[in-house]
């Protein structure tokens, strides 16, 4: 007797309840951070950088996975792989509450780092399975949509648990979700395609990218280490800078070793596939376990639109980044207290992501009508418009309610290409290459946040250092209220303007976007 097969919006569903709870994952601790530092007993404030590993741990081991774990989708199946990250999220959250201190709590921390991770480019890869070409599009739109709203739903629903409850529930609540979501996707996925052979993993070349993702994340995390609380002129200066340089240089010396190993390994394997022509399968099976398929395959990068799609992805992520960093560090500056500033900021945020979430959706519908070039253009002009206008019209006394605006162009501008941008390279993959091009998606979105991150401090040192010493000053003693008000008034000033900045450098970022989106092409 046959079962029913699932549908296709019932597949969506399911992988969209896990990518959605790993996404609350990812930024429900940005509400709970006081609270777990505290129950920690981290002294503060000089426990505040073991205490930044926190949030560090987690954004790289969330980071490094996907490559594996795309190509891991690729050679075991979707099913096996989704449902083992599940487990590993699972395992993650029973081990956090109960961590008896920091190091524990940074290991589970890590267990969900990579169960959620891998969530996301498995989903997307499973809506390439069960969608036709012509109908990805919106539901792509639709996983962006639910992914961005577990973004905007995480800090709140923090809120509400350190409001009544405690930081602890966040992760004890996971567990009966988490298991929820494993029954439902061992039954919703189990009639997907599987992988038609099964191949060795490139374990040099997954352990290589590894080490070059982990050093260059470590790099980047120190090069934009900007106190959200106080800005440019309370930047943390030690001695990171000579560290900094060594990691950089071994992301940099890896990433080239590599790229070598790729080429190698695709050139290997593209001789077998041209041998094996002639072989029996018993030799062909045993010729093609001498050498494993690269962990990516380089080729990818010249079919049609991938190239275009990947690029504007990482110049996306850097101007993310800059409106998720600036507008919080500008609020505080304008603000009477950390308190409301902190709710300002989550107030205006709130506007620029719920507009993502609605507008991913539409970019979805609207990518299957008028296809790629024309909605991620459309995006990425929005985008350019919304920083224009946050440079040029935020000042020290524009209404709130105005930026809220502007952030709400802004978001709609990313909404819009995250369907686009998203199907264009899963449409471009081949079908046993599809998990390993959704996590490039994520990959390089995320390291384009971590670059513009980085980029964005040094130019907001840059310029502080040159506008701190233009203020103008009364000839008064340095303890004088009037010196000292004036000062204050002038560094404001100063701050403002420096983050202003950053936003009309976005917008070329935006504009340059846009101008690689005229490669994009229809099918």
């Amino acid at each position: 007797m046959s079962h029913r097969r699932p549908a296709p919006r019932t597949i969506l569903a399911v992988v969209a309840f896990g990518v959605f709870i790993a996404a609350d994952d990812l930024t429900v601790v940005s509400t709970m951070l006081r609270q777990i530092i505290f129950d920690l007993e981290i002294p503060l404030p000089a426990g505040l950088d073991q205490a930044a590993w926190i949030v560090n741990a987690y954004l790289i081991a969330y980071v490094v996975v996907m490559p594996f774990i795309g190509r891991l989708s690729d050679i075991l199946g979707r099913r096996a792989v989704y449902v083992g990250s599940l487990v590993l999220f699972l395992a993650g959250s029973i081990w956090v509450p109960f961590a008896p201190d920091l190091n524990s709590f940074i290991v589970g921390r890590v267990f969900t780092a990579l169960g959620g991770g891998a969530m996301v480019p498995v989903a997307m890869a499973v809506i390439g399975d069960v969608y036709p070409r012509e109908k990805r599009a919106s539901a792509l739109g639709a996983l962006g949509a639910i992914d961005t709203a577990g973004w905007v739903w995480g800090p709140l629903y923090g809120a509400l648990l350190i409001r009544f409850l405690s930081w602890q529930w966040q992760f004890y609540l996971n567990i009966p979700l988490s298991l929820l979501g494993i029954a439902a996707a061992w039954w919703a996925l189990r009639d997907l395609p599987q992988p038609k052979t099964r191949e060795r993993i490139d374990w040099l070349g997954t352990a290589v990218l590894t080490i070059s993702l982990i050093s260059l994340n470590i790099a980047l995390l120190n090069s934009g280490d900007v106190q959200a609380a106080g800005g440019f002129a309370q930047l943390q200066t030690d001695d990171q800078p000579t560290n900094t340089g060594l990691l950089y240089a071994i992301a940099a010396i890896t990433f080239l070793l590599f790229l070598a190993i790729e080429y190698y390994l695709g050139k290997q394997n593209q001789q077998q596939n041209s041998q094996s022509v002639t072989l029996s399968p018993r030799h062909q099976r045993s010729q093609s376990a001498v050498t494993p398929p690269p962990l990516i395959d380089l080729t990818l990068f010249r079919r049609r639109n991938f190239s275009p799609a990947i690029l504007i992805n990482f110049l996306v992520g850097a101007i993310l980044i800059i409106a998720m960093v600036n507008v919080p560090l500008l609020i505080n500056v304008l603000a009477f207290d950390v308190e409301t500033a902190a709710l300002t900021s989550g107030y205006l945020l709130s506007g620029m992501t719920g507009a993502m979430a609605i507008m991913a959706w539409v970019g979805g519908q609207l990518t299957e009508r008028l296809s790629y070039r024309p909605v991620t253009a459309v995006g990425l002009l929005f985008c350019a418009a919304g920083m224009g206008l946050m440079g040029w019209l935020w000042l020290v006394d524009t209404p709130y309610l105005t930026m809220a605006g502007h952030l709400v162009v802004l978001g709609i501008g990313f909404g819009l290409v995250i369907a686009p941008i998203g199907t264009a390279v899963i449409n471009a993959a081949p079908e046993d290459q599809r998990g390993i091009a959704a996590s490039l998606v994520i990959v390089l979105r995320l390291m384009g946040m971590s670059v513009g991150l980085s980029g964005l401090t040094a130019w907001g040192l840059h310029r502080f250092e040159i506008l701190r010493k233009l203020i103008d000053l009364p000839e008064l003693p340095l303890s004088d209220p009037a010196y000292q008000q004036a000062l204050a008034a002038g560094l404001t000033e100063v701050t403002v303007s420096v983050l202003t900045e950053t936003f009309l450098i976005s917008a070329g970022v935006a504009l340059l976007a846009f101008l690689v989106a005229f490669w994009l092409k229809r099918d």
